[in-house]
């Protein structure tokens, strides 16, 4: 997506893992374990040792986080369903373990982080942000016609829209703390990242924690969309980009504790909202 700010990217941190090269984590199992968390550790120039020390025990790691082992995993596919993604073709490569936060990064996260640091995302500075033609009034979209992206005219120039107003200036988080943050760019999640002294999975690194150690499969938990005529993700449902019917419950984001999705206990690998990776697929990253 080649645009100045993100529509709607999620951040998913790696952690270091004591004794090995990465990791992640993100709480959200209560107040009391996120200001021991967060206590500290809000310098942007905080390093991965000191945070490592912090750490002294499997069962912080467990509570906190999920344990991506070391091994051989799939990385791209000879599946391609959308050729100019470039996700092909299918290669086996080793991955070091890693810990990976459980769910998405929250609003109710960067909120903490925003508040501590002062942090300006870039939608912020640049006064907008892209907005999805579903979630703005006829009336007003018509006054903003002109400012849609050129192939994907579902997606509005709003001015004043921000991760604290998805929608516009007139919007607010106040109900979907839950929900995953919104409307932050690449840097703006490195940001984030770097004051916990964490940083971005890595495509492959990614792609291993999503298929949940299993390979040739669909989606994170198999290849039946719904299984057993369960929903295992926030998908769209009707005809895009006009009607969403909600079957899952959803038009827009859901909490991020819903919807565990594979064999590593991650949830909302697949739907809900993208999600921003350290690099990008490339078939440079396999040797």
């Amino acid at each position: 997506m080649h645009l100045s700010i993100c529509l709607v990217w999620l951040i998913q941190i790696i952690f270091p893992l004591v004794g090995s090269d990465c990791g992640c984590s993100v709480n959200r199992n209560g107040e009391k374990d996120r200001n021991n968390l967060y206590s500290g550790n809000n310098n942007e120039q905080c390093s991965v040792e000191n945070i490592s020390d912090k750490v002294e025990d499997e069962q912080w790691y467990n509570e906190m986080m999920v344990l991506v082992p070391g091994g051989e995993y799939q990385y791209g596919t000879d599946d391609i369903v959308i050729e100019n993604d470039n996700e092909g073709p299918k290669r086996i490569v080793k991955v070091k373990s890693f810990f990976l936060d459980k769910y998405e990064v929250s609003n109710q996260d960067f909120k903490h982080f925003t508040r501590v640091t002062n942090y300006k995302t870039e939608a912020d500075i640049f006064g907008d942000s892209f907005v999805f033609a579903l979630f703005l009034n006829n009336t007003f979209k018509e006054k903003i016609k002109d400012f849609r992206v050129a192939q994907a005219t579902w997606w509005y120039k709003v001015f004043g829209a921000n991760w604290n107003h998805p929608f516009g200036p007139d919007s607010s988080i106040k109900d979907v703390m839950d929900h995953p943050v919104i409307h932050v760019s690449w840097n703006d999640a490195k940001a984030y990242c770097k004051w916990r002294g964490a940083r971005l999975p890595t495509e492959i690194e990614w792609e291993a924690a999503c298929r949940g150690g299993h390979q040739d499969i669909k989606y994170p938990w198999g290849n039946k969309l719904f299984p057993e005529r369960q929903y295992k993700a926030n998908i769209w449902q009707g005809t895009f980009p006009h009607h969403n019917s909600a079957k899952d419950n959803f038009v827009g984001t859901n909490p991020v504790e819903l919807f565990p999705q594979n064999d590593f206990g991650l949830h909302n690998m697949a739907g809900n909202v993208w999600e921003w990776t350290e690099d990008a697929w490339t078939e440079d990253d396999v040797s």
